[in-house]
């Protein structure tokens, strides 16, 4: 019964509380109280007992009025933690109006036992009310107030939530301070313009209440319900919002070390940019904050919080998100997808498209730190080029330089490293060093120009006391450079020029740039280490590496061009790139090639992205390809691994494997560290070796195709590499599936990642798939695991029907395959039908899309036994080489009969025919490509 009807003969109670308290009364007891009133007149001692029953019901339901409607029966999945910090206990938690109760000791699969709060929110928890909404020309405000102080300082206690109606699949939600301004992320997102025709989305916001939902309109779908989640809080430096989840199918949440399919299971992901090798449960390099949840039928939508402070996010299996972020405000962005793919673009549509890389940058590139000297570096040039193993990019780390100062080149041991570039370049291959952003500040003045300019042009990260900050990285003693500084760009352009005047690099390699900090804070000048303020020691940590914010990176107190270290640590690669991006364009005047260790949202418009300091261990492949999928969700699509590993020694199998895994990549570079075993493909033998070039090969002739793909990121924001269930969006078998993924829509990769396997488990989803070899097709109506054949030379790759994939005759160099004719892998589906598209222009002009210097193509297969024929057809044409570029013809899979005749525009082909595998392999002369084409079999 309720407390407020408890006369009633019903004993329900809606009082979870009250009625644990009153069913865990001994019956024999109540029996025996009511025994010694059963002589009062009028009342039998059923009847009495009736009524002692209701009268104790009664006195517990008003007990539990102050604890039990509060801490009433919530299970263990939708507690929502009172207590983040360290040393909870039933004193401190019940001090903050919280709840004290050892959850269920359950564990997950590994057997480790959840962490379930202890300490949590009641379900009447005080917290902002929602005022009334008012209507405007961008969609709705209101005010939010909280009359009651949380148990963190300086609340803020009047609120505004502005919610734009962005487009008909964007929504944006601001939660901000109305009477003070706080810090906003300065990266470039579209103007509102004005209100969609007819959005997919509808806000409720009820007032008088708390919280807000976000609903899919097609089908009520409820996305995101801050309602849920009683702990809303905001104060200066700490700021707490939970929402409920549609699935526990949430991916994203960068940069950490998981699963593709994130767990659910207690799991918090710290946000706080930090040079940290990849492990599990630690906040790494980088920070991108956006994650795309799974709906119940298979609908995708994504949210994106626009906040560059430390933060944590909090998975539980409700399943819920809870966010806690120290500073800035609360800026979401919702995208209604509805495939994951089209979350991805509506995503990047905010962040920003991806560059386009130059042509040479989907090539192999091959580095390691240990070379020892430009002879050593050549050397494996050498080595490379009489294995005829294919490479477009040598590059070089931090040994190069004197005293691993930036923009110095050691006389003894790289002195003649300009002589090697020059080899290189004459040969079609590029080059790239590391740069690191700490520049040395401990040598005699004037000595270092790098250091002196910096000084004069004041573009140094200043300490809390307006002194140069100075840490120590690999120089030494260090200053960092304030990437946000107007004289920035300058100062920094003038170095880059100089040094190129002498090495002529093409791209840059920036490393360190979290920033970095071997040291915890200052190393000199005022106190050293950091201050004591709010700022260095918050009220409120996130669980980063290291236990504070400035861990192995600088003070938060440190000031920025009118800024604090504290807001805008995350963005400081981000802002390091922005400024190379610039200065590489202005030097070369061609397009900038830049990949990154640090990275937060909109990287990818400026440059790419490796995976860090890996080590040289099976998991570590399996692990690569989650993060490369991951950073294609984050709008970064040129992004790899070391591959072989960066730490420790490799050995033949595992790099012979890793390299077969690695030639798919996105951006494809072998890499390793100082006194580790030289790695290079051409160190091994032959066997490695061939197996190594056969996948190179096999990258090298899809090179129209990846250069397509990358060209449609670069426009549309699409994704080059794919986990498979985005291109089968309605098919959960898929969601879990990390061991595969797929280039574009066509192209299934599917690599061995255990040691000794000579086979691998691989899942096919729906359709027609052709085998890179000439085996028979494979045609599923669902999705099906089997085994594959998978020798140590081989690697699976499977091409999709349905798809046209122009191809090319591999060479050594990327210059050189593009230099073949086109030819197409035509991939007929069930139907006997095919599609593709092909994009080309020179291959380093900067902006060739955007000024029309670009060539595309669109293909179209059909095999009716009426019909049997694969079209091309010009769609533009203004890329001037495109009358050079020839066709010759290529492979047909699917065809049931051996042809009679083929031919191309009436000309007579040669072509073989191989029954099994249902292939027909076309040689044609040579035609124009840039003019419409047919070629027809009978």
């Amino acid at each position: 019964m309720s407390c407020d009807s408890y006369s009633q003969s019903s004993y329900s109670c809606a009082d979870g509380r009250a009625l644990d308290l009153y069913q865990g009364l001994d019956p024999l007891r109540l029996s025996s109280v009511a025994s010694h009133f059963s002589d009062q007149p009028g009342q039998t001692q059923a009847k009495m007992a009736s009524n002692i029953r209701q009268h104790v019901f009664l006195f517990f339901c008003i007990i539990a009025t102050s604890f039990g409607q509060k801490c009433g029966r919530v299970d263990d999945n939708h507690r929502f933690d009172c207590y983040p910090e360290l040393g909870a206990s039933q004193q401190k938690c019940e001090a903050r109006g919280c709840c004290w109760a050892p959850g269920e000791s359950w564990r997950n699969n590994a057997g480790v036992k959840l962490d379930v709060p202890y300490c949590y929110y009641p379900l009447d928890y005080p917290g902002y009310i929602n005022g009334p909404q008012t209507q405007t020309n961008y969609g709705l405000t209101a005010n939010l107030k909280r009359t009651t102080q949380s148990y963190y300082p300086n609340d803020i206690m009047n609120l505004k939530m502005d919610v734009y109606f962005e487009t008909d699949t964007r929504l944006r939600v601001k939660i901000y301070d109305p009477n003070q301004s706080r810090y906003e992320v300065p990266i470039e997102t579209p103007p509102f313009t004005f209100l969609p025709s007819n959005p997919m989305y509808k806000v409720q916001l009820s007032s008088g209440q708390t919280g807000f939902n976000v609903i899919r309109k097609a089908n009520q779908e409820v996305i995101f319900n801050t309602t849920i989640g009683p702990g809303f809080i905001y104060c200066d430096q700490f700021i707490q919002i939970s929402s409920s989840l549609s699935s526990s199918f949430v991916y994203g949440l960068g940069e950490h070390r998981s699963s593709l399919a994130l767990p659910t299971d207690w799991q918090s992901f710290a946000f706080w940019a930090r040079d940290q090798p990849p492990s599990p449960d630690v906040n790494l390099y980088g920070v991108h904050p956006f994650y795309i949840n799974l709906e119940s039928n298979g609908d995708a939508h994504g949210v994106f919080l626009l906040n560059s402070n430390a933060m944590d996010a909090i998975l539980q299996p409700a399943p819920a998100i809870t966010y806690r972020t120290i500073g800035g405000i609360l800026d979401f962005y919702f995208f209604l997808g509805p495939d994951p793919i089209d979350v991805v673009r509506q995503y990047q549509e905010v962040i920003g498209m991806p560059f386009m890389p130059p042509m040479w940058a989907l090539g192999f590139h091959l580095c390691r730190w240990g070379y020892g000297s430009a002879n050593g570096t050549m050397a494996v040039v050498e080595r490379m080029r009489q294995a005829k193993i294919p490479q477009d990019v040598q590059w070089n780390d931090i040994e190069y330089s004197v005293g691993r100062k930036d923009f110095t080149l050691n006389p003894d041991t790289f002195g003649n490293l300009p002589t090697l570039i020059a080899d290189l370049h004459a040969n079609g291959l590029h080059y790239m060093p590391i740069v690191d952003p700490a520049i040395s500040s401990s040598q005699t003045p004037g000595s270092y120009p790098p250091y002196d300019a910096g000084v004069t042009d004041n573009i140094f990260t200043k300490a809390d006391d307006g002194s140069i900050f100075i840490g120590k990285v690999w120089p030494g003693d260090t200053a960092f450079p304030d990437w946000f500084h107007p004289n920035v760009t300058r100062w920094w352009q003038s170095q880059a020029q100089t040094f190129h005047n002498d090495v002529s690099f093409d791209g840059m390699w920036l490393d360190m740039n979290e920033p970095s900090n071997f040291v915890d804070g200052r190393v000199t000048g005022g106190q050293p280490g950091c201050t004591g303020n709010n700022y260095d020691n918050p009220p409120f940590v996130p669980g980063v590496g290291g236990g504070t914010l400035y861990s192995k990176t600088l003070c938060p107190s440190a000031k920025q061009n009118g800024n604090i270290h504290y807001n805008v640590h995350s963005l400081y690669g981000l802002s390091e790139v922005k400024v190379s991006y610039t200065v590489l364009a202005n030097i070369r005047k061609k397009r900038p090639f830049i990949i990154s260790r640090s990275t937060f949202p909109s990287s990818g418009k400026y440059g790419g992205h490796w995976l860090g300091d890996n080590a040289s261990q099976w998991p570590e492949m399996h692990s690569s390809i989650t993060g490369i999928l991951n950073f294609n969700m984050f709008g970064v699509p040129m992004v790899g691994a070391d591959i072989c590993g960066f730490n420790g020694d490799t050995n033949e199998e595992l790099c012979t494997r890793w390299m077969q895994l690695g030639a798919f990549y996105p951006f494809s570079r072998n890499h390793n560290t100082l006194n580790a075993k030289d790695q290079d493909p051409a160190i091994f033998s032959k066997a490695s070796q061939d197996s190594s070039r056969n996948a190179l090969h096999m990258r090298y002739s899809l090179l129209p195709y990846l250069y397509t793909l990358f060209q449609r990121a670069h426009v549309n924001g699409s994704m080059v590499a794919r986990p498979l269930f985005f291109n089968f969006p309605r098919d959960p078998s898929l969601y879990k599936v990390d061991t595969q993924f797929m280039l574009g829509g066509a192209v299934l990769v599917s690599p061995v990642l255990t040691q000794g396997a000579t086979s691998v488990s691989a899942t096919f989803p729906p359709g027609r798939w052709y085998s890179n070899s000439p085996e028979p097709p494979l045609t599923f109506n669902k999705s099906t695991s089997m085994s594959l054949d998978a020798p140590l030379g081989k690697i699976n790759i499977h091409y999709r029907g349905g798809y046209i994939v122009p191809t090319m005759a591999p060479e050594t160099t990327t210059n050189a395959t593009a230099k073949n004719p086109v030819m197409l892998v035509v991939s007929l589906d069930e139907s006997g039908n095919a599609k593709g598209h092909m994009y080309w222009d020179d291959g380093d002009e900067i902006g060739s899309y955007e000024n029309g210097k670009y060539s595309s193509w669109s293909f179209r297969a059909k095999s009716n036994g009426q019909q049997n024929s694969v079209t091309s057809s010009v769609d533009y044409d203004g890329f001037a080489g495109s009358s050079k570029m020839m066709f010759k013809g290529g492979i047909i899979q699917g065809v049931t009969a051996n042809p009679t005749t083929v031919t191309l525009n009436g000309q007579r082909c040669n072509n073989t025919y191989v029954e099994h595998a249902q292939l027909l392999d076309v040689e044609c002369p040579p035609v124009p490509f840039n003019k419409p084409l047919t070629l027809q079999w009978d």
